[in-house]
């Protein structure tokens, strides 16, 4: 692999790995909160794909400018997805964990499985199990050079300038605004937080808003690039839980960096142009998310940016 070429896998990487990273800081903030794997998330990440392309299609039909501008019609989707994304977090939280939050933590996982199969079947039944595909625009398609030989596409290029955005908002939002030190406090300690005068389930709840408005944003983004379907939120949804798992769950930079450290292995692994036993590296390359994961629970269970900490009973 030339050093042209493997820039160019790196910045590949960092695409992949953005839209991770908005999905997986919705499981690392309600982990940090509740303690809780939320594996539905996956699946609202799926719902926002859906909404993005309902809405940006009806507009498309109904406008003629948004006809000649696709991209435009793709954009002003977002906030659309990311609404109904929040939506429906606070329905599942309200819903299916607030009543089972005293429960023994098996029940709620249990029940996060439950959810993540009747959102996936659900849509199924509303859409059919087809794949589906965005109306698709030139510009998109259209390359930018950054130089040395590495090119990446405007819908790339977009899609890691509005999840770089979002990261950087959420870190502004959760270190330096009054609600965001709120979701601190109830991470450390709900009963202090309570003490304090904090409302605990109003925090909660916005913690589910947030990460899955985030998760809407990454299914529209990845809609501008690839067909979408029903089940599209499993793998990914998976895949950012070991992006979360691998920087240190619970840790909003952890699962930035996890997210981009798995985007660009992955990458690498897609781009390598060897064989084994006449089978290319690439056809495994889901496979090594997984041997990841495995790896660092083993080695560092406490993740890349995770600490040990020993806790009195």
């Amino acid at each position: 692999m030339t050093p042209s070429e493997l820039l160019q896998q790196i910045v590949n990487g960092i695409s992949v790995g953005s839209i991770y990273a908005l999905i997986a800081l919705g499981y690392t903030m309600v982990y940090g909160i509740l303690r809780l794997i939320n594996f539905a998330h996956g699946d609202v990440y799926m719902i926002g794909a859906f909404i993005g392309y309902w809405v940006s299609n009806w507009l498309v039909r109904s406008n003629a400018y948004f006809q000649q501008h696709v991209a435009l019609a793709i954009f002003l989707s977002v906030p659309v997805a990311m609404l109904g994304c929040a939506v429906a977090g606070v329905l599942i939280e309200r819903f299916a964990y607030r009543p089972l939050r005293l429960a023994p933590r098996y029940t709620l996982l249990i029940t996060a499985i439950g959810i993540s199969f009747l959102l996936e079947y659900l849509m199924m039944l509303l859409v059919g199990p087809d794949r589906q595909a965005y109306q698709t625009d030139p510009w998109f398609s259209q390359q930018c050079a950054l130089g040395f030989g590495v090119v990446i596409s405007n819908q790339r290029l977009v899609a890691v300038t509005v999840a770089v955005v979002l990261m950087i908002a959420l870190e502004l939002l959760v270190h330096y605004t009054k609600i965001g030190k709120a979701m601190r406090a109830v991470a450390t300690d709900q009963d202090a937080a309570r003490l304090m005068g904090i409302d605990v389930d109003r925090i909660i709840t916005f913690t589910f808003a947030l990460g899955s408005a985030l998760a809407g944003t990454a299914g529209v983004l990845i809609g501008m690039q690839y067909q979408i379907d029903p089940l599209m939120g499993v793998m990914d949804g998976l895949k950012a839980f070991v992006a979360a798992v691998l920087g240190g769950i619970g840790l909003i930079p952890g699962a930035v960096c996890g997210s981009f450290t798995l985007g660009i292995v992955e990458t690498m692994v897609k781009g390598l142009h060897v064989e084994f036993f006449n089978l290319r590296p690439s056809l495994f390359a889901d496979g090594v998310a997984f041997a990841i994961l495995i790896v660092i629970l083993l080695l560092k269970p406490s993740g890349l940016l995770g600490k040990f900490a020993r806790e009195k009973v």
